[in-house]
């Protein structure tokens, strides 16, 4: 059980201190993991910014994603999404609705910058938990095409089985805690508040 998502990201940042003044670019998958970026990077004298994937929405549970896209279109489809009743064209519409939120929020995050180039640096991507890893499995996926020299998955929880998922794709995977017992990842934090857009843009602003 974690406090809050600072001291997640102060214990996240305690087990990534190999990476200390090798200038690491960690990569917040928003709005959540924003904050515990700044915090890690501060602590490993690197930079941060986010990564912007969406996860797709099951048709009648929108809390489960069936799936993920990433800002160049690329998208990841669970084995379980067609039990969920999405057919192909309800994944594609659902698609271009995330798209269109990545593109918002491209230009309403970083409207006056490009995105931090990851090749050839240490890439941390940081979200404060995992449930299916949809949104991670994007992220890692698009991120490895930019050629970063390595590439990290650091999440403070989730369950054994998409961790499995996501080791796939990184090089190497930091997490603090692995239950079985996973319902949620709120479950997790004894304060676990939403972070919206304002706090998100206050703290890219200062990178």
């Amino acid at each position: 059980m974690f406090h809050d998502r600072n001291e997640a990201a102060r214990k996240l940042a305690a087990k990534l201190q190999a990476y200390k003044g090798k200038q690491p670019l960690v990569l917040a998958i928003p709005r959540g993991a924003v904050p515990m970026a700044k915090i890690i990077a501060d602590d490993l004298e690197g930079s941060y910014d986010v990564v912007l994937v969406r996860k797709l929405r099951a048709p009648i549970n929108p809390e489960l994603a069936i799936g993920s896209v990433d800002e160049s279109g690329w998208t990841y489809i669970a084995d379980h999404a067609a039990s969920t009743g999405a057919d192909s064209a309800y994944i594609e519409a659902e698609k271009q609705h995330q798209l269109a939120v990545i593109r918002q929020r491209r230009a309403q995050y970083t409207p006056i910058r490009a995105p931090e180039d990851p090749a050839g640096r240490v890439v941390i991507v940081v979200d404060d938990g995992l449930a299916t890893g949809a949104t991670m499995i994007s992220a890692l996926h698009g991120l490895r095409n930019r050629k970063p020299a390595r590439l990290i998955c650091a999440v403070p929880v989730a369950p054994p089985d998409t961790l499995n998922k996501v080791a796939e794709l990184a090089d190497e995977v930091v997490c603090l805690a692995a239950p079985e017992n996973f319902m949620a990842v709120g479950q997790f934090y004894a304060y676990f508040p939403q972070v919206d857009d304002d706090e998100v843009m206050q703290i890219l602003q200062g990178s």
